[in-house]
C-alpha cells in the first residue's frame, strides 16, 4: 500500500520543505509547502512574493510551479543554483524557469533543460518534458526536428523525454490536437525507438501510440504491423503490443 500525506512525519515533512532531502514518493512531492520551500531555497526572495505563493497554496501543483517561475524571475535567481539544488522540487522550479525565458529560442531551451531531462530524480524528469511541452506544441515541426537527435542519446532518460514530451494525449497536460489527427508527423522520434532496449523508453513509445490509438487505431495498427516485421526482435513487440493494448 503506498503512503499517504498522514504517514509522512513532521520531521521528514520538515527537512522536505526545507530542501535539504529529495522526495521519495510523489504523495512526498505533493505534500511540500511551496512557500516555506521558497524561503528556504531563496532567503532574498521577499515578503511580497512569498506572499503571493502562500496565496496559491490550494491551486494545482502545475500551475504553483508556473507561479513559482515567475517569482524566481522577478528575483532574477541562479538558475544554476535552482538546477543543483538538492530538492527535486527547486530542480523542478528551474524547469518551469527555463521554459518561461521569453528571450530564449526553442534551440536554447532544450540545451538548457537536458540536465534535467537527465536528472536522476523521476520527479524532475517529468517537470522537464511538462515544462517545455506547450512550446513544443506550439512550434511541433521545429520541435521534432530538434528533439529527433535525442532518440540516439546514450541516456535512455533523455530518449524518452524526445518521446514523452509530445504525447498526442499525455497525463497532467493539453492535449496535442495535430498529433492526435496527424500522428505520422511524430514518425522522426518513434521510428528510432521501435526497438529501444530501455523498458523506461519502450514504455513511453507505446504509451504514445496508445494515445494515437484512441483517434489513429488503423494507422496504429499498420504501423505496428510494419514494425514487427522490418524488427522482429522482444523490445519490439512489447512495445507494439502494449501500444494496442486499448484496441484488443
Amino acid at each position: 500500500m503506498s503512503r499517504g500525506v498522514a504517514d509522512i512525519t513532521p520531521a521528514r515533512l520538515a527537512l522536505l520543505n526545507g530542501g535539504s532531502v529529495a522526495s521519495a514518493t510523489l504523495t512526498e512531492g505533493l505534500a511540500v509547502d511551496f512557500a516555506q520551500l521558497l524561503a528556504a531555497a531563496v532567503p532574498d526572495i521577499g515578503a511580497v512574493r512569498l506572499e503571493r505563493m502562500r496565496a496559491q497554496a490550494a491551486a494545482g501543483i502545475t500551475k504553483r510551479m508556473v507561479l513559482e517561475a515567475q517569482l524566481l524571475l522577478e528575483a532574477d535567481a541562479d538558475l544554476a543554483v535552482l538546477q543543483a539544488h538538492p530538492s527535486d522540487t527547486v530542480r523542478g522550479w528551474a524547469c518551469f524557469v527555463i521554459a518561461a525565458q521569453a528571450g530564449w529560442t526553442l534551440a536554447q531551451q532544450l540545451a538548457a533543460m537536458r540536465p534535467l531531462a537527465d536528472d536522476g530524480h523521476f520527479g524532475v524528469r517529468e517537470w522537464a518534458w511538462l515544462a517545455l511541452r506547450p512550446h513544443l506544441a506550439e512550434h511541433l515541426p521545429d520541435a521534432i526536428a530538434l528533439l529527433a537527435p535525442w532518440t540516439a542519446d546514450p541516456s535512455e532518460r533523455v530518449r524518452r523525454f524526445a518521446c514523452e514530451a509530445l504525447r498526442p494525449r499525455g497525463v497532467w497536460c493539453a492535449h496535442i490536437a495535430q498529433l492526435k489527427e496527424q500522428p505520422q508527423l511524430a514518425l522522426p522520434l518513434l521510428q528510432p525507438l521501435r526497438a529501444d532496449p530501455a523498458v523506461y523508453v519502450q514504455d513511453s513509445v507505446a504509451n504514445w501510440l496508445n494515445d494515437a490509438a484512441k483517434r489513429q487505431p488503423d494507422w496504429v495498427r499498420s504501423l505496428c504491423a510494419q514494425w514487427l516485421l522490418e524488427s522482429p526482435v522482444a523490445a519490439t513487440a512489447r512495445i507494439c503490443k502494449r501500444a494496442q493494448r486499448s484496441l484488443a
